[in-house]
């Protein structure tokens, strides 16, 4: 290793950028579902090690200079993997979308990859000789990661602190770092074999020593998810009993007028399914759940399947489904001009609408276009259909529906957002995500999707109902364990009961104040190693 290390230090010009790119591609094996966390301690080793050869550069040179090219080159190989989902959806609508899609992916993990750089940088603004540096290579990753996680309507996917929640054990740390936090510890503990190699003056026991605190770490955060999970008992709810439906329905043929009656019936089909001889069926549900635009156009387009859905609901049942919602178009305009919002939607045994969301966190191309002239000049659109794109809603509260507890509605990625779940967090008792990764099926996208939203559940301390189209549909109690589960390309019905929220978890309490932290003290101690290694190289000192 000491060959590899040495190698990593002196490379130049492209064979830098070229290890610094494979590298990332190897740490991304650590993200969901993979969680191959021994890459990350490789990729991230080769990273200190190329940084360690990094040439320091003095004004604005230093920001944009090796370290940020080094940074840079290991993010677009990091996220060309741990992205590659996004290809999926290209396939869709085929024709000239799927010919883009190679640039459109690696573009886009280009433009991410920007973040890692200036991480980087920043953090070789605090690089000494010692172990301690590793702490700051930590602290700038972390604050990347945060950055693009709020930054230009934020994309916060494969944080690295992702790496750390393979199990429900490790997840419990989250209750109290959120992922942020989780990110700066998963970085640092990660780093450690670079402080082993190469073989220097250093005794093997003084070169050895961050490695095995790393691995003390990594153990003490499994003791204290187990620990957790054998203390927290958990009480199920007693007012409400779910059905949650995952169609399976071909994303090609979703948004097709001809194929309208066709998917509501078995949509319908399925919600009435009776699994064995003493299923009752939809009698004594309280709750029917479809996903994420399971209802591909405006009810106000179709009141025959607004019928239908009633003579289905047996008196007291409330289906909750995602569809369009057609806005309101002020007197004299034009209903072209009426905005559309990716909604969820309470419809009882009456066949009314008697409660609404409207998702407030839109996906940048896949909802609507930025800026959307130059776009469509190209012949480039959003994948969603509408062709005005569809709007946000004007804030997320808790969904307020009869004889419902409060919920907390995220639909599709508006689960993703660590920390940044809004003040009706507070007021709900349980997450609903509904979505639709039908766009990504066949790729690790689905699976992905479901363990970040599954973390929410772990942060927050409530259980989370997800109900996808095709994969993920599960419930997930509020310490992040499976209790029902319906895989990718599978078609059917889980009966579920949540539990009841926890008390407020200290991240729930406290948010991105212990993430602050860590990263405060991390540049700190990094910091002083620096300046104290300056001052002594100033005055002919040894190295520390």
């Amino acid at each position: 290793m000491t060959w590899l290390a040495e190698t990593c230090m002196l490379a130049h010009g492209w064979r830098r950028l070229l290890m610094a790119f494979v590298a990332g591609l190897v740490a991304a094996l650590s993200v969901p579902p993979f969680f191959v966390l021994p890459a990350l301690f490789a990729g991230i080793s080769v990273l200190v090690w190329l940084l360690d050869g990094a040439e320091s550069r003095q004004g604005f040179a230093r920001v944009l200079g090796p370290a940020f090219r080094i940074g840079f080159f290991f993010g677009w190989g990091y996220f060309t993997l741990a992205l590659n989902w996004i290809g999926a959806a290209f396939f869709v609508d085929g024709g000239a979308m799927l010919a883009l899609m190679p640039f459109a992916v690696l573009a886009l993990a280009a433009i991410l990859a920007a973040f890692v750089g200036l991480g980087t940088a920043f953090a070789h603004l605090f690089w000494s000789h010692g172990p301690w540096r590793i702490l700051g290579l930590a602290a700038g990753l972390a604050l990347a990661d945060f950055a693009r996680g709020h930054l230009f309507s934020g994309f916060p996917f494969d944080v690295f602190g992702y790496a750390l929640t393979a199990n429900a054990q490790m997840m419990q740390l989250a209750s109290i770092l959120g992922v942020y936090g989780l990110g700066v510890v998963a970085v640092a503990i990660a780093a450690t074999p670079a402080l082993i190699w190469p073989a220097d003056r250093r005794t093997l026991s003084a070169r050895l020593s961050p490695f095995f605190l790393g691995l003390v770490a990594l153990a003490a955060q499994i003791g204290y998810g187990q620990y957790r999970l054998e203390s927290t008992p958990l009480k199920p709810r007693t007012d409400i009993r779910m059905r949650l439906v995952q169609p399976d329905i071909d994303q090609s043929a979703k948004w097709q007028t001809a194929n309208r009656d066709g998917i509501v019936q078995q949509l319908i089909t399925l919600s009435e399914t009776r699994t064995g001889p003493k299923d009752p069926g939809l009698i004594g549900r309280t709750h029917l759940v479809w996903p994420e635009a399971a209802l591909p156009f405006y009810l106000s387009e179709d009141p025959d399947a607004l019928a239908r859905i009633a003579r289905m609901l047996p008196a007291g049942t409330l289906l909750l489904t995602g569809a369009p919602r057609e806005g309101f178009v002020p007197e004299g305009d034009s209903p072209a001009a009426a905005p559309g919002y990716n909604s969820i939607l309470a419809i009882d045994h009456l066949g009314e609408v008697v409660a609404s969301y409207d998702k407030t966190h839109l996906v940048p191309f896949g909802e609507y276009l930025p800026f959307a002239p130059v776009f469509r000049s190209l012949g480039i659109s959003q994948f969603v259909p509408g062709a005005n794109g569809w709007a946000a809603g004007d804030m997320r509260r808790p969904f307020d529906a009869p004889d419902t507890p409060p919920f907390l509605p995220l639909i599709c990625y508006e689960a993703i957002f660590s920390g940044d779940l809004g003040s009706a967090a507070d007021q709900s008792q349980f997450i609903l995500n509904v979505t639709n990764d039908a766009w990504f099926d066949g790729s690790i996208g689905p699976a992905q999707h479901f363990h970040h939203a599954r973390l929410r559940a772990v942060e927050e301390g409530m259980p989370l109902v997800r109900v996808a189209n095709t994969g993920v549909t599960a419930l997930v109690d509020p310490l992040g364990r499976i209790e029902a589960r319906l895989g990718e390309g599978q078609a059917g019905v889980l009966d579920v009961v949540p539990d009841q929220r926890l008390g407020p978890t200290l991240f729930d309490r406290l948010g991105h104040w212990p993430f602050a932290a860590l990263t405060l003290l991390s540049l700190l101690l990094a910091g002083l190693a620096a300046r104290r290694e300056q001052h002594g190289a100033r005055s002919g000192g040894a190295r520390i």
